[in-house]
């Protein structure tokens, strides 16, 4: 058996996150020679997820002096609240470094259909849309209000109005079909003013339906441009009932896009490429028809194309994020929307802009996705909270406060107790493609709390660059089915 630094490999894969995963995936029946290398040791990079333990060395990596703050992930802490008990062992926790729900109507969704890879992936229904309400005096409790979202939602709240709620179908008649000549004449004029405008001017919304249309398109800053806002609310509400009724996202089991990349790591692996783990590249020299690469591992390999992401410049721009493990099943969360409906999984809350601040002060949104069992990320009897907002010097603060506000307002006789609480900061990098020679850069992964299908076009721009001289049959992420042999069996089991 050849050495690997025997072996001219057409492309060294730098990084298991989803991209570069993907990547594997579409190459992994070309015959092509694949390098796949990772400098941690796990999958999935910035889309990892990590049991307790390992999340804990995570922390230690990424917080010590001595490893330059030039990843992803930075200023992270692990707290453990005062007289919380009920903490499981490590691997009984599964907690998404960067959980993103995917809409029924994603590109992401039919390619793994077309591919295959569909089928060794749990998906789960994401149920239920809700906006925090404050309490109105201080003897109220705070509250949930669920977001209607189709015809026969919106004529059973009795917490809207007539007359809004004319309002509302109206705009959701609208919005499905938007993009109509004569429905563009509406809308164009006012294309890059803020939604929030254009839902009060032209359908008449109220601010409490304004913040209902603004938290479904999960928009990080509140200021989603009336263009952006149509596309993503038509998609929220096409993505309806695809998959089956009551819901139009799914989120993968056992740790979100993590799960995905380890599917597509595994299909790579039987296409033939090697992966090693725990694996960086000290070193590269670059020369006419191959770049050589100097591992940690001692390895000097040689490729004629490098695939990696591009290098963080942090400008202060990025995300806050929390992850909160609560001692409560938050059962009243996870009711199905219709009859027939599966039971959901996942629901979303929002906190819009303003709500968290303090004395009045202007704040970005909040957004909070709760996870039960189901989802594999955490013991029976618990969930796994996920808020993320804007990065600001207070984003920290307010994550704790929305936090405590919305185990306030369930109604479950006492406060939901928190068990374990994760808090990181994730800059925001790259966002377009980058070619340099026989390097390529992909963007860093979108920090959309939906997937942004955006993100898979450059893997498929190295796949037509490698596969140049492919039959003209060739089609991306397109596989016929095929036996499955032992072999094979094992690694998908």
């Amino acid at each position: 058996m050849e050495s690997l630094g025997d072996t001219l490999w057409d492309v060294v894969i730098y990084g298991t996150g989803l991209q570069q995963s993907l990547l594997a995936l579409s190459l992994s029946r070309s015959g092509k020679k694949i390098l796949h290398l990772d400098p941690n040791d796990y999958y999935g990079g910035p889309d990892a997820a990590l049991s307790l333990q390992e999340t804990e060395a995570w922390v230690e990596h990424i917080s010590h002096p001595a490893n330059p703050a030039t990843g992803v992930f930075r200023s992270s802490s692990i707290t453990k609240p005062d007289g919380a008990t009920g903490l499981s062992f490590p691997r009984a926790y599964s907690l998404a470094l960067a959980p993103q729900v995917i809409h029924a109507r994603s590109t992401l969704l039919s390619q793994l259909v077309s591919s295959r890879a569909y089928r060794q992936v749990e998906f789960l229904a994401v149920g239920s849309f809700f906006v925090f309400n404050p309490p109105s005096t201080p003897d109220e409790k705070p509250s949930l209000a669920r977001i209607p979202s189709t015809r026969e939602d919106v004529f059973s709240e009795p917490t809207i109005s007539m007359k809004a709620k004319r309002g509302l179908i109206k705009f959701l008649k609208f919005v499905l079909d938007y993009e109509g000549e004569s429905q563009r004449d509406v809308w164009t004029p006012h294309a890059d003013g803020q939604l929030t405008d254009f839902l009060q001017k032209q359908f008449n919304l109220d601010a409490q339906l304004q913040a209902y249309v603004v938290a479904l398109t999960l928009s990080l800053d509140g200021k989603i441009s009336t263009k952006d806002g149509l596309a993503i609310i038509y998609r929220h509400l096409t993505s309806m009932g695809l998959f089956g009724p009551g819901f139009a996202a799914v989120y993968p089991k056992w740790g979100g896009l993590s799960e995905i990349a380890q599917v597509a790591c595994r299909a790579g692996a039987v296409g033939g490429a090697v992966y090693m783990l725990g694996t960086s590249i000290q070193k590269l020299e670059t020369r006419e028809s191959e770049i050589e690469l100097h591992l940690s591992s001692g390895d000097v390999v040689k490729t004629q194309l490098l695939v990696r992401n591009d290098e963080i410049t942090d400008d202060g721009s990025g995300v806050s994020r929390m992850v909160a493990v609560v001692r409560s099943t938050l059962k009243e969360l996870f009711e199905p929307l219709v009859e027939g409906a599966p039971l959901p999984a996942v629901a979303v809350v929002a906190f819009p802009r303003g709500l968290v601040g303090d004395d009045g002060t202007p704040t970005n949104p909040v957004y909070l996705f709760a996870h039960s069992s189901d989802t594999g990320e955490c013991p029976v009897g618990q969930c796994v909270l996920y808020l993320t907002t804007l990065r600001t010097s207070d984003s920290k603060k307010f994550l704790n406060k929305a936090l405590n506000c919305f185990l306030e307002s369930i109604n479950e006789g006492q406060k939901p107790q928190s068990l374990y609480q994760l808090y990181y900061e994730q800059a925001r990098g790259a966002v377009e493609s980058r070619a340099e020679g026989l390097i390529h850069n992909l963007p860093d992964a979108s920090l959309s709390l939906s997937f942004d299908d955006s993100t898979l076009e450059p893997m498929k721009a190295v796949w037509e660059k490698m596969l140049s001289d492919a039959p003209a049959e060739a089609e991306y992420m397109v596989f016929p089915d095929r036996d499955v042999g032992q072999d094979e069996e094992e690694l998908y089991d």
